[in-house]
């Protein structure tokens, strides 16, 4: 979010809504593919947008769940188990470059899995498979803007 707390561009999907559970298809004890997401209003300027999906609440610390960038600014929804196209995923927390959804420990209770976008003044190039430190290398200084969906997902949620 930038200073005046309000997104600079919106990000929501229709399976759930900031702030509530992730439905159990997009989890690692259902199907394990992304959940549809749609992008509205990147600023003018943007040259690519990038995803970082991430567990706040994992037992190990921050986890990377779900890492993408040089997605088109045209981009108007990335659909489920879908990459956009010409958009690189990095390796998340797992090893591998591809989406993994929530997969709270049990007994570790609610975790929120935030979907962090942000509008970049350039193209990363980064090659596939840099991880989340390249990325964060790679968008500094870079932010156009940057919106947030939130969801939440607990091991006893089925």
């Amino acid at each position: 979010m930038s200073a005046k707390s309000q997104p600079d561009f919106e990000i929501i999907s229709p399976v759930f809504r900031n702030g509530s559970p992730i439905p159990p298809q997009y989890t690692h004890i259902g199907q394990n593919v992304n959940p549809p997401l749609n992008i509205f209003s990147p600023p003018a300027r943007t040259q690519s947008l990038a995803l970082y999906m991430h567990d706040p609440d994992a037992p190990s610390g921050d986890f990377c769940h779900w890492l993408m960038w040089d997605i088109t600014p045209r981009t108007e929804s990335i659909a489920v188990n879908h990459v956009p196209v010409g958009a690189i995923q990095g390796v998340n927390d797992y090893g591998q470059p591809r989406y993994s959804g929530p997969a709270p420990p049990p007994g570790s209770g609610t975790h929120r899995y935030l979907f962090d976008f942000y509008a970049l003044d350039k193209s990363l190039n980064l090659p596939a498979g840099s991880d989340l430190d390249d990325f964060k290398k790679a968008i500094s200084n870079h932010v156009l803007g940057r919106c947030q969906l939130i969801g939440t997902f607990s091991a006893t949620a089925v």
